[in-house]
């Protein structure tokens, strides 16, 4: 019965949200996978640099993840719809965005 709350709450909020918030939100789920391999990749090159050592390999995998055309559009995507929903009229946007990156983050570590 709990679930059924929580869910039935989850989704009303959901149905709150403006169309560029959803589709924003929809992308960047799609794209944790590579925002997360890509913060790793970041963390290993800082790590190389500081110890001194040889990152190329790390910054060829990393450019070849900003290569792929597919990921390049939905990037892209993100960039034009990013200034409609941080300005947008609907409170709920930005709260359920946050909340959606908070939890990606912490999904990667």
């Amino acid at each position: 019965m709990i679930r059924f709350l929580v869910l039935a709450l989850f989704s009303a909020s959901a149905l709150a949200l403006s169309p560029a918030a959803k589709e924003f939100m929809a992308i960047a789920g799609k794209l944790e996978p590579l925002h997360c391999e890509k913060r790793k990749l970041r963390r290993e090159i800082a790590l190389a640099e500081a110890q001194r050592l040889d990152a190329s390999e790390l910054r060829k995998k990393f450019a070849a993840l900003d290569r792929d055309p597919t990921t390049a559009k939905l990037e892209r995507r993100l960039g034009e719809l990013e200034p409609r929903v941080s300005k947008s009229a609907d409170p709920e946007d930005l709260a359920a965005i946050s909340r959606q990156q908070r939890e990606a983050f912490y999904r990667c570590e």
